[in-house]
């Protein structure tokens, strides 16, 4: 696929894109806290603006190991006064990183165009509604179990299989919402309910599962994971940016169309270089 479908534009894949994150809670595992209301989060996403950021994804709700859902109401809260105001000011893309439909559907009426679902669609099925009724982009998570108990699951003996079944179940059913291929991205969930070395795996061999769902960008999230910690010895999330750039370079490499990322600057020219590269196969 050439294009991205949102509601509002067609985002093109002649490179790679940076999403670039923005996470409006208290208690996210790298930057929880900083952003949590609308002043700081402007900022921050004029920052990201100004690093050469493609889209910028709004969370309320942490999905790190060890928390807790919160409300619709208190998520609603949280993203919908920070994306009016990102809508109003600047002209990039806005996500909502939602798995619940009432908040995806504030958070569109608000300006975001694309919806950004951990889940897949498990928890809350009605998420295909609001994408088809809106035209939003729809990004389609792999994860395993309930929210608690996401990154405690039981290792699977084959990943792949496990993703590919997922993202099965998934399409069929934004397919029978009425939502169109060209509005789908998919995503591996590096760090979700996988081990250290599935998320290795998962990104060294994306091409595998590219080769299975040929028509759909796939969008890789490894950035600060604690995957990365383990392997580098590096406990505090905000210190893994040599990993995270090495993750997001092998991941482009091997056919990712959008990155998700904290360190935009540092990953759109990371970009930048492996699209260079990349020509030179051709």
């Amino acid at each position: 696929m050439k294009y991205w479908q949102t509601s509002r534009r067609k985002l093109s894949f002649e490179r790679p894109l940076v999403m670039g994150i923005l996470n409006v809670t208290s208690d996210s595992f790298s930057d929880g806290g900083r952003f949590d209301s609308t002043d700081p989060a402007l900022r921050r996403a004029e920052e990201m603006i100004a690093e050469g950021v493609d889209i910028i994804d709004v969370g309320g709700e942490s999905t790190r190991p060890g928390s807790e859902r919160i409300s619709v109401q208190v998520e609603i809260e949280r993203v919908v006064p920070v994306i009016e105001a990102m809508a109003k000011k600047f002209e990039t893309p806005i996500s909502i990183d939602t798995s619940k439909s009432k908040v995806a559907e504030a958070a569109t009426a608000a300006g975001a165009e694309i919806i950004n679902d951990i889940s897949g669609m498990r928890f809350d099925e009605r998420i295909t509604e609001i994408a088809a009724k809106n035209n939003s982009g729809l990004v389609l998570m792999h994860s395993r179990g309930d929210f608690e108990a996401m990154h405690s699951q039981p290792e699977v003996e084959d990943i792949f299989a496990d993703v590919t079944a997922d993202f099965n179940r998934s399409l069929s059913a934004a397919r029978a919402a009425g939502i169109m291929d060209e509005q789908i991205v998919l995503d591996v969930g590096i760090g979700f309910g996988k081990t250290q070395e599935q998320n290795v795996e998962l990104i060294a061999k994306i091409g595998r599962l590219i080769g299975v769902f040929p028509n759909y960008p796939f969008l890789v999230g490894a950035s600060r994971k604690s995957f990365i910690g383990k392997l580098l010895g590096v406990p505090i999330a905000s210190d893994r940016l040599n990993g995270s750039l090495a993750a997001a370079a092998i991941a482009a490499w091997n056919g990712a169309k959008i990155l998700r990322v904290h360190d935009v600057r540092a990953t759109v020219e990371v970009v930048k270089m492996v699209s260079a590269f990349a020509r030179t196969r051709n």
